[in-house]
């Protein structure tokens, strides 16, 4: 299962930052439709909202690191 995760992170590393703001919007659409779905007993894959979730978490903490990095480079640190 790791080797699955860390598969998502590598193809997630690559992208830009414009797409990853794409990535996460289009995420975080598709969690709201499932969270509807599961609140009128329409869900198909209950496990998809899980894995939305995570990876909806993998984005923001790359976004984040991309932030730290661009501030360290700048203080020269």
């Amino acid at each position: 299962m790791a080797d699955k995760n860390s598969g998502r992170t590598e193809d997630l590393r690559a992208k830009s930052d414009d797409q990853l703001s794409t990535d996460l919007t289009e995420l975080k659409r598709e969690s709201f439709n499932l969270r509807f779905q599961a609140a009128t007993n329409q869900l198909e894959r209950p496990a998809r909202i899980r894995e939305v979730r995570r990876d909806i978490a993998r984005i923001k903490t790359l976004q984040g690191e991309r932030v730290r990095d661009t501030a360290a480079a700048k203080s020269g640190a």
